[in-house]
């Protein structure tokens, strides 16, 4: 059983720590069926693989080092954004609150009209709906947050406007709700499948491990935060997705890549409601 926006109710509220051979075996993709293997991978691709990994959170340890002594992402810069909302249900409309709340301009937008202007009016002053289009024009970043069958609609109405944008994903497929393409992404790797729907986009991978529930009741809590696994293939817009997730109430964890962010898949053994600690417990920083 899956919520609206394809996280499972039960993986959340346990948030089970998963064994080492389990850890390694979805790194390594047996846990699908029709996945290649990481045994089946030249000993020098894999070198190669790894050597990329350290290089990523070298690069993300260098943005944090970056700030001065108790001071986050948000403090950085103190920056007023603007984000754009395109699908402002039970993702979209908590996380554009929390982001409005915070002091960013929010514009919320939905096929359902109606339900970006409730979204907006539970956020308050600072945020404002219009149609797609504008909330991309608008948006120094777009979160995307729709049923995953409902990407390729969004990515032909506004893909080339996304090109140089940030783009936040938070999208599950879920096979029994978006039908064989889900089947496909999941065992692609979700941030890979949907990247290559939005060509030039500069995607940032977060907020799909957790339920909209947990991001509601958790936000903003007493240390230690509820942690955010994250991933970016380019490091400004890892660098700018990290304050927007600590400006939302949680700590962001970098993980690597778009491509390494499987291991934050919807069912994967990273995903579920953990702190900073345990998480990175899990992936073995």
């Amino acid at each position: 059983e899956f919520k609206e926006d394809g996280s499972s109710p039960t993986a959340s509220a346990a948030g089970a720590a998963p064994t080492a051979a389990t850890t390694t075996r979805w790194l390594s993709g047996t846990l699908f069926a029709r996945a290649p293997p990481c045994a089946h991978f030249h000993p020098q691709e894999l070198m190669m693989k790894t050597l990329q990994r350290r290089r990523f959170l070298i690069a993300a340890a260098a943005v944090a080092a970056s700030l001065p002594a108790g001071m986050g992402y948000a403090a950085e810069t103190k920056k007023r954004m603007r984000i754009g909302v395109i699908g402002s249900g039970r993702i979209g409309g908590t996380l554009g609150g929390l982001w409005a709340k915070a002091g960013h301009e929010v514009m919320f937008s939905d096929r359902d009209l109606e339900q970006a202007k409730r979204a907006a009016q539970g956020a308050g002053a600072n945020a404002r709906t219009g149609t797609a289009k504008e909330a991309v024009a608008f948006g120094d970043a777009v979160l995307i947050a729709v049923p995953y069958a409902a990407l390729p609609a969004v990515a032909k109405e506004v893909g080339p406007e996304l090109k140089g944008k940030v783009v936040i994903d938070p999208n599950n497929p879920v096979p029994n709700r978006d039908g064989e393409m889900a089947v496909k992404a999941r065992e692609k790797g979700a941030a890979i499948s949907t990247a290559a729907m939005f060509p030039g986009a500069r995607m940032f991978r977060a907020f799909n491990a957790i339920g909209f529930q947990t991001f509601q009741s958790e936000a903003h809590r007493p240390p230690p935060r509820l942690a955010v696994p994250v991933a970016a293939d380019d490091p400004a817009a890892l660098k700018l997705g990290m304050q927007l997730v600590e400006d939302a109430g949680f700590e962001p964890v970098a993980v690597g890549t778009l491509a390494q962010s499987r291991i934050f898949d919807l069912g994967a053994p990273a995903g579920g409601a953990r702190t900073a600690a345990e998480l990175k417990k899990i992936l073995g920083q």
